[in-house]
Parts: structure tokens; C-alpha cells; sequence
């Protein structure tokens, strides 16, 4: 029987890898490693280094390059959909070549958590498995790695807090009732479209790993100065994972990093 394994490995930090995930990742027969575009080699090298200090030899690796996801016309769902269906093709050609028998465990290593703003899980749905034969080993996610970089909490006391997207926050603003926000996958620096005098921003880049860069203060003060930071992390690396907390309340500012 096939058996996939998402792992959740956090920002690819070893010393964040449960000791399920390391379990999961010796047991398996076949790692899945997906590889973008070449400005963004660093993130398969991360993965790669990982598998090699869990002493992941090279013949149970294989390697596949992602495919790009279409990015033209406003139909997004479509996008998205036409992408999962690519991906899932990919390591449908990876798992014949490699598996023939169609036997064996398999893993693929997922940054964060798979349960959260990823979309391991859907594409896996497309290989037609039955439940049992997919399984996720949870992992630490951003937002987690966000709250504890800056020393704060996630949600204020008996309060609720929402996590959204850039693309969510750009059309629809900041929602009612809600006074927290942790705001993935936003490539577009949505937080500069939001004018809220009492709010503070906590951002935060390549949590958990060497470069890490955080910063924070109150948005209409640091917005700018927090793009052009994002800018320049981009170009000096080639990529970037960034996430943001937005928290509108006077109290806030008391938590604010020095």
C-alpha cells in the first residue's frame, strides 16, 4: 500500500523538527523535494540540508522541479486549481518512476504546518488515496515562530483574532469585531492600504533561521520603512517568507520591541 507522510518542519530550523517529524522522515522510502525557480534554490537547499543531518541518504530523494502557477486573467479559483492539478502530476511521475509497484512510504517535507495556509493536503487529495493512506505530522507554523521572535501574545485576553491573507486584507479591509490579525501570503505589502491610527504592526522575515529580521511599531510610523526593508531582503536573497501581526488597541504599544 502507498502511505504519504506531510510533515510540517516549520521554517526548516532542525532544532524545531519534532521527534515524530524525524521519525517520519527516517521511516520513509521516498522523499519528495520539490525545487522553484533558481532564485529561490536557498529553499530546497534548507529542505536538502535538513534531510541530510537526519543522515537521509541521496537514493531516497527525488527531485522535481514545481511548475508556475498561471498568473494571468482575474479567474484565480481556475488558477489555483490548474496549479494543484500540475504539482499533483509531478509527483504522480516522481512516485512511478521511483515506486513502480505503487508500494512504499512516502514524505514530502511542508513548510509550517499543512493544516495552515498550505496546500500539501489538496493536492495530495488529487492522487485519489483513500484517508488512511495520507498522513500529517503537524509542524510549528509562522505565526507561532512571529509571537514568540517578538515576545508577545497571539491574542489579547478573551479575545478572538483572525488569520487572513494580503489578498483577503486588500478587498475587504479590516474586518469588524475583530481587533488581532496575523496576515499571511501577502506579497503585495497590503498593511500600507490600512490607515488605523492606534494600530502596531509586528513583522517579521525568514522566522527561525540565520538571517531572521523582525521589526515593529506603530503602522502609519513604520509601514514604509518596513517595505523597504522587505525590498531589500528580497533582492540580497531572492525570496522572501514574511508574516505580519496587526493589533488595534492604545495597549499594544506597550509590547512594542525597543
Amino acid at each position: 500500500m502507498l502511505e504519504i507522510s506531510l510533515i510540517g518542519i516549520g521554517t526548516g530550523n532542525p532544532d524545531h523538527i519534532t521527534r515524530q517529524a524525524e521519525e517520519a522522515i527516517r521511516n520513509a522510502d521516498l522523499i519528495l523535494l520539490p525545487h522553484k525557480e533558481d532564485n529561490k534554490a536557498e529553499l530546497a537547499q534548507v529542505r536538502l540540508s535538513l534531510l541530510q543531518q537526519l543522515m537521509v541518504s541521496d537514493e531516497r530523494i527525488a527531485h522535481f522541479d514545481m511548475p508556475l502557477r498561471r498568473q494571468q486573467g482575474s479567474d484565480y479559483d481556475r488558477q489555483v486549481d490548474e496549479w494543484h492539478d500540475a504539482i499533483a502530476l509531478r509527483w504522480q511521475e516522481c512516485l512511478h518512476q521511483r515506486l513502480p509497484s505503487g508500494q512504499g512510504r512516502v514524505a514530502l517535507l511542508v513548510w509550517g504546518d499543512p493544516a495552515l495556509y498550505d496546500s500539501t493536503l489538496r493536492i495530495a487529495s488529487r492522487l485519489g488515496l483513500a484517508r488512511e493512506q495520507v498522513r500529517v505530522v503537524p509542524g510549528i507554523t509562522s505565526m507561532q515562530m512571529l509571537c514568540s521572535a517578538h515576545g508577545i501574545a497571539l491574542n489579547e485576553i478573551g479575545a478572538p483574532f483572525l488569520v487572513t491573507t494580503g489578498r483577503q486584507l486588500r478587498e475587504g479591509g479590516w474586518p469588524a469585531g475583530i481587533d488581532t490579525l496575523i496576515v499571511m501570503l501577502d506579497g503585495q505589502c497590503s498593511y500600507e492600504q490600512i490607515s488605523q491610527p492606534d494600530a502596531v504592526i509586528y513583522w517579521g522575515a525568514y522566522l527561525g533561521m540565520p538571517q531572521q529580521v523582525l521589526m515593529s511599531g506603530n503602522l502609519n510610523a513604520v509601514k514604509n520603512a518596513i517595505t523597504a526593508r522587505r525590498a531589500q531582503c528580497r533582492a540580497q536573497h531572492g525570496w522572501i517568507m514574511d508574516i505580519y501581526l496587526l493589533r488595534r488597541t492604545a495597549s499594544a504599544e506597550a509590547n512594542l520591541q525597543p
